[in-house]
């Protein structure tokens, strides 16, 4: 599933094509990739309005329309956002095509049907419910020491909590917590002042980078707009490197699930903690 990077990518090299533009016409090839609009009521809401900007929000890209509604586009497993030159011959896996006024359009592909290309009267209430962006000013050292003191679950499990924190996924969390000397399971309650700021900052320089290099291209879904794979991959410490040796200190990388999600971590390096244990109480 593309991640931060994947989708910021996405929605830098969508805008400069779709900012500004009118949608003359929609056509939906899939219902359900619009998660609850009929077709004739997706088309209402959406034909001859113009997109007014475009940004990315967690793992949506978000395109704003004139009368303060959004899309939102989720890509899930196999989305991807194209501008193709003629809007009237939409491919094979196309789900939605907006027709921009200058006769181009934005196709939205989905293979597996998963992701979603939905319409929203509210955006901010919409997207209320996700936590702060790992690259905002909201996303300070202390926010997150306290923000992991304040929980008691195990550390990646709450890091892919996309209310807890915005935009993070399998690979970027097994990267920074290789990065940070921090094992998956430990509990988040148990991670000293030290340690978060050695995430956060784990965090900010893996998605920068990743961002700089158009994201992450592992399998054949994720490609740019421009149709072009990302180059994060070949920086990967562990994140699909079972067996091979960490670069930190050989030790070879495992795998196993944590949270029902493959996890890839070295053990020399990620030591787990765990809590203290109570004392009993001597008896009276």
């Amino acid at each position: 599933m593309p991640e931060l990077p994947e989708v910021e990518t996405t929605a830098r090299l969508i805008e400069p094509h779709v900012s500004g533009r009118r949608i003359t016409g929609t056509r939906v090839f899939w219902e359900r990739t619009l998660g609850g609009d009929s077709i004739r009521t997706f088309r209402r809401k959406t034909t001859g309005k113009q997109i007014t900007g475009v940004r990315r929000r967690a793992k949506y890209v978000v395109l704003h329309l004139e009368d303060e509604s959004a899309l939102l586009v989720h890509l899930r497993m196999s989305g991807r956002l194209l501008i193709e030159p003629d809007a009237s011959k939409p491919g094979p896996y196309v789900r939605v095509a907006l027709r921009m006024d200058d006769d181009h359009a934005l196709h939205f592909l989905d293979v597996r049907k998963f992701g979603r290309f939905t319409h929203v009267g509210d955006p901010a209430g919409a997207l209320a419910h996700l936590g702060p962006e790992p690259l905002g000013s909201a996303f300070t050292v202390a926010w997150l020491r306290d923000a992991l003191r304040n929980r008691t679950r195990m550390l990646k499990p709450l890091l892919l909590d996309q209310t807890f924190l915005a935009g993070l996924g399998n690979i970027y969390v097994d990267e920074a917590l290789h990065r940070a000397r921090l094992h998956p399971e430990s509990p988040s309650d148990t991670v000293s002042a030290p340690k978060a700021k050695a995430l956060h900052r784990a965090i900010r320089d893996i998605l920068r980078a990743a961002i700089r290099r158009q994201g992450s291209s592992f399998d054949g879904f994720y490609r740019t707009p421009e149709g072009q794979p990302g180059d994060y991959q070949h920086e990967f410490r562990v994140y699909g490197r079972a067996g091979e040796p960490c670069p930190r200190c050989g030790h070879p990388i495992a795998k196993f699930v944590v949270g029902q999600r493959g996890t890839h971590v070295c053990r020399r390096c990620q030591r787990r903690t765990s809590r203290p244990r109570r004392r009993a109480r001597p008896r009276a």
